[in-house]
């Protein structure tokens, strides 16, 4: 199969990495100084250091070349960019199946991944799904790892599953991509509340006690908005908030931690130098709980210290301020 990646970041990477053993693989890069060091150093300028990306993979600035004669289109940019790079890629005769392998909701409308493709694409391109727990770094290294791949028809997204399935990346076939793009995109954001949580030293007790409410609130905007109950206790739900509320490598959880330690968020960013979608997607917490009416304490709260409107002790004190009520 010809898979053409859109996305030359750590994740976008990685999948070329790994899946160029079984597929021959396009890896777009939109900066030209990355897209040069990919073509001549075979290694990421900025991020997966000491990974090599291996010499089948195509690299190239031009999203026409990527796509030119691919079976599939792995879009791997961070959300922000998924609009114009759909867009693009609508501006093409012919577009494969496309596979949304980002996490979080737009900025300016709060919509997720799928329902941009939807207004933007061509009438009945395929849209599918790509999500769970999965850090960049370890996909790169070859280190084992499960992802659900998530779209609406049963047969496109079994034969893709099929596809893409390999001893090290193994995939699990889903029919709710509403809920497999919500959960990918909270989780990001209980992570940050995880991360203050353990920065103010609260202890094991009180961050299981965090993921777990961080789930119920999550599976709460998930059902609101159309998605499956289930889908909250797989690899895309719970798989990928225990990853990402637990482990260093998770660049939401740092900046959670930074901020629990005093940091202003600019600092925290631009010390990062990635992006962290739980920041933009918290900011789209008020919009969804307009929406949906959807009771998120722990999201709410970590939107109310992003907008530095509360301080992160201060938004601990009103959480356990809550009054005690049924577990649901």
């Amino acid at each position: 199969m010809q898979i053409a990646i859109l996305g030359a970041g750590a994740w976008g990477t990685a999948l070329a990495v790994s899946l160029s053993g079984q597929h021959q693989v396009s890896l777009w890069a939109r900066n030209p100084a990355t897209c040069v060091a990919l073509h001549t150093t075979r290694q990421h300028p900025q991020v997966l250091a000491g990974v090599r990306l291996p010499e089948p993979v195509a690299v190239t600035p031009l999203l026409t070349a990527a796509i030119e004669a691919a079976d599939l289109v792995l879009v791997t940019v961070a959300v922000s960019g998924v609009r114009p790079v759909l867009t693009e890629l609508a501006h093409h005769r012919h577009v494969g199946p496309v596979v949304l392998a980002c996490k979080g909701f737009e900025r300016e409308s709060s919509l997720l991944p799928h329902t941009i493709a939807g207004q933007v694409l061509r009438a009945g391109t395929p849209v599918l799904s790509l999500s769970g727990p999965s850090f960049a770094t370890e996909v790169a290294a070859g280190l084992p790892a499960a992802l659900v791949l998530s779209g609406e028809d049963p047969a496109q997204v079994e034969m893709l599953r099929h596809a893409l399935h390999h001893p090290r990346l193994r995939l699990y076939s889903n029919g709710d991509p509403v809920g497999v793009e919500i959960a990918g995109a909270m989780k990001n954001v209980i992570a940050i509340a995880a991360g203050m949580a353990d920065g103010m030293g609260l202890g094991l007790n009180a961050r299981a006690a965090l993921i777990t409410r961080g789930l119920a609130e999550i599976r709460r905007l998930g059902e609101a908005m159309g998605a499956r109950a289930e889908t909250f206790l797989g690899l895309a739900g719970v798989g990928d908030l225990m990853l990402t509320c637990t482990a260093t490598l998770s660049r939401n959880y740092r900046v959670g931690q930074a901020l629990a330690g005093g940091k202003p968020l600019d600092a925290i960013l631009t010390d990062l130098g990635e992006v962290a979608e739980g920041v933009w997607t918290a900011r789209s917490v008020p919009a969804l709980l307009t929406r949906t009416g959807v009771e998120m304490p722990i999201s709410s709260a970590v939107a109310a210290v992003l907008a530095n409107q509360l301080a992160p002790a201060a938004a601990l004190q009103q959480l356990l301020g809550r009054d005690p009520r049924a577990e649901h």
